[in-house]
This record gives structure tokens, C-alpha cells and sequence, in this order.
């Protein structure tokens, strides 16, 4: 008897870059990455960290 199961993960990676295109379903494309927008600081988060100088 022969064993067909993987070992190791690279022989697992192996085995399943084998299966043909049409059982292996659909690949979704990853979305486009996003631009960050800018920090923005305003009075209350001054405030949050106004009497933490004794800790700077």
C-alpha cells in the first residue's frame, strides 16, 4: 500500500500546486490598497494627555 498523504509541508504545497485549475475554485483578487489619511490632532485629544508631562 502506498501512502499518498504528505509528510512534509513542502510536499503538501507540492501536491496541491498539482490539482488542476478546475478543482482547485475560484482565486479572489485582493482589494487595491488604500491611502491613509493624515493624523489629525484636535483639542480633546490635547486634553487626554495635558497632565502626563511628570511622565515624559
Amino acid at each position: 500500500m502506498r501512502n499518498t498523504e504528505a509528510d512534509t509541508l513542502d510536499q503538501l504545497i507540492e501536491d496541491c500546486t498539482d490539482l488542476p485549475r478546475e478543482l482547485r475554485g475560484e482565486t479572489k483578487s485582493l482589494p487595491e490598497p488604500r491611502t491613509a489619511r493624515p493624523w489629525q490632532v484636535d483639542d480633546a485629544n490635547y486634553a487626554q494627555v495635558a497632565d502626563l508631562d511628570a511622565y515624559v
